[in-house]
């Protein structure tokens, strides 16, 4: 069996990387690249936890910035995320994956509640656990939620998964000379305001010492390589 480097992770998933091209909705070809690349992880025996957006459905922010109140615009955001794990946890399971999806919103209809003992218990099973709903409060990302889940269930790194190979100095799809930066400590990001995960997350990690992996959602394998080791993307840490 293939060595890998990490026991347990946190898989960060933007909504916008559900989307793809489209720009909005579910891509049902980045959730079965995304429902085999968890087969893989999982037959290595590494125990998956995966934290997903809702920007492809809902942002709250933008609702807010339109004149909606910002707490109900956060809430409709939370639920935008439970649509999301739910359309992955379908992906992974028709591939074989055991799948469970845990709300920080209450909706047994859908999803179990959010109880940090049972999804470590999951994991230990093999199972792939989803948290959708973000923290379940108003005022916080998912971003946050990833460094809160991480810290919670003692996860030993957060994989950022983007549309680009890494954290750069300026948008590298609208800069062709935008630099990549190799490694970075969370006080640079927090400084440089390099927009790897908001000021709140970051914090978070730093304080708990949770390392990040920020890497390229769409190269086939790019989740193995960053498991057993390998350089790709950018390294977040002390």
């Amino acid at each position: 069996m293939t060595k890998s480097k990490y026991q347990r992770i946190v898989l960060k998933l933007s909504g916008e990387a559900l989307a793809g091209s489209l720009g909005y909705g579910i891509n049902q070809e980045i959730v079965n690249n995304i429902a085999t690349q968890m087969k893989e992880i999982v037959e290595m025996e590494v125990q998956v936890a995966i934290v997903v957006g809702g920007g492809n459905i809902w942002r709250g922010i933008a609702g807010s910035a339109g004149g909606m109140d910002r707490a109900t615009a956060d809430y409709m955001g939370m639920l935008a995320t439970v649509m999301n794990a739910l359309a992955l946890q379908d992906g992974l399971e028709k591939h074989g994956v055991d799948t469970r999806v845990q709300s920080a919103i209450d909706m047994r209809q859908v999803a179990e509640p959010y109880i940090r003992r049972r999804a470590i218990r999951h994991l230990e099973k093999g199972r792939v656990v989803i948290f959708a709903a973000g923290t379940g409060n108003p005022y916080f990302s998912t971003d946050t939620t990833a460094a809160l889940r991480a810290a919670e269930i003692e996860a030993e790194v957060i994989l950022m998964a983007k549309r680009v190979d890494g954290v750069y100095d300026s948008d590298p799809l609208k800069n062709e000379g935008a630099t990549k930066f190799e490694d970075l400590t969370y006080i640079e990001v927090l400084n440089k305001g390099l927009g790897v995960m908001d000021s709140t997350a970051t914090s978070l990690c730093m304080d708990n010492s949770i390392p990040l992996i920020v890497f390229n959602l769409n190269e086939q394998g790019n989740i193995r390589k960053v498991i057993q080791g390998e350089k790709i993307g950018t390294y977040v840490g002390r």
